[in-house]
């Protein structure tokens, strides 16, 4: 049975140093949560606040509409996988799954059959008697996920899971994670930087920076209507542009062209724009009225697409991702000065 997690003004101070700022969060029972962020934004201490590693020094955490803030990581009905997956070099692998339920007072009989069965379950059955050190990277990471779920927890805790594995298993893994999540019917919350990881698994993305909340929402909302300039830089793959508004969805470059979107904001303010670097065309054509003219900085080769970098009038740097097809019809080369174009429809305007 799956529970939700609700964090009401959530604070971590260490010191004098304020990790998580008396935040505010429901993860909906069943589904999967992924919280993002740069390094120091207070994902990871969220996370084990969660699961009672670390006392909050403020607020209140429920889980299944209990209050859970005060009890010890056991009695909280939560599990943790860690990054470095903690597995006993001299146990084997079915030792190894089993040994949460043989420090609960589980009969060896019981206790080697459910591990055998969670084995099984993450395809790894035939590896039972093999240490850790006989295993892969990714083998090792199902024993820890298997190790984790044997005592059938209403919410698993998943710490950056996938960063020690190479693109390949890590794309092998993101596949067997929602699997199995989408199997149990489970709570999963899952802390990592990686944009594509966030998007390819979560029903819920939070993204954190400075210890705050600054958008929580499901992925193609995120993506395509971030909120705040941080979010559409680090998650969204957008280019920021600061303008001032004209009014009538009309915006001012610093160069004095004009940029006309959908939405509108009062005239004489500064504000700043997104665009999806995915929604610009180099050589628009007349279906295109905005413009912005730079000076091409990189260009780089990923296969299906082309990423092209340029540097505007007023010195902003900005991305275009081009398909492979579009860019080699009309390939462009370090140095050229090009018009970049994007449509009224494409233009968001953000919260400063």
């Amino acid at each position: 049975m799956a529970d939700g997690v609700e964090l009401v003004g959530v604070t971590k101070r260490y010191g004098t140093v304020t990790a998580v700022d008396a935040i505010d969060l429901r993860i909906p029972a069943g589904s999967y949560c992924c919280l993002i962020g740069p390094s120091g934004c207070g994902k990871t201490s969220t996370l084990r606040m969660i699961a009672g590693h670390e006392a909050a020094s403020g607020g209140d955490i429920l889980i299944g509409g209990r209050n859970v803030t005060e009890l010890p990581p056991a009695h909280r009905g939560t599990a943790m996988m860690f990054q470095s997956y903690a597995l006993f070099p001299h146990l084997t692998c079915l030792d190894n799954v089993a040994f949460s339920l043989r420090m609960r007072g589980v009969g060896k009989a019981e206790r080697e059959r459910r591990a055998a069965e969670m084995l099984e379950r993450v395809h790894l059955a035939e590896m039972a008697q093999r240490r850790p050190s006989q295993l892969s990277g990714g083998q090792q990471q199902r024993v820890a996920l298997a190790r984790a779920l044997i005592t059938n927890p209403s919410v698993l805790l998943l710490d950056e899971p996938l960063s020690a594995l190479d693109p390949f298993l890590r794309g092998r893994m993101r596949e067997e994670l929602k699997r199995l999540q989408r199997e149990l019917g489970i709570t999963f919350v899952h802390v990592t930087h990686a944009q594509d990881e966030a998007m390819a698994l979560a029903d819920v993305i939070v993204v954190m920076e400075g210890g705050r909340i600054l958008q929580s929402d499901a992925p193609r909302a995120v993506f395509a209507r971030p909120r705040t300039p941080f979010v559409a830089r680090f998650l969204g793959g957008h280019n920021v542009i600061e303008c001032r508004a004209l009014g009538e969805n009309r915006y001012a470059l610093a160069d004095g062209s004009a940029i006309r979107a959908e939405e509108t904001a009062p005239a004489g303010g500064t504000v700043k724009l997104a665009i999806r670097s995915d929604r610009m065309r180099l050589a628009p054509g007349d279906d295109l009225p905005n413009r912005l003219a730079g000076l091409v900085t990189a260009v780089e080769y990923h296969g299906s697409f082309v990423r092209v970098a340029l540097q505007d009038r007023g010195g902003a740097d900005h991305s275009l991702l081009l398909s492979e097809s579009d860019f080699y019809a009309r390939p462009v080369a370090l140095g050229e000065d090009v018009i970049a174009g994007f449509a009224a429809s494409d233009v968001h305007l953000l919260a400063n």
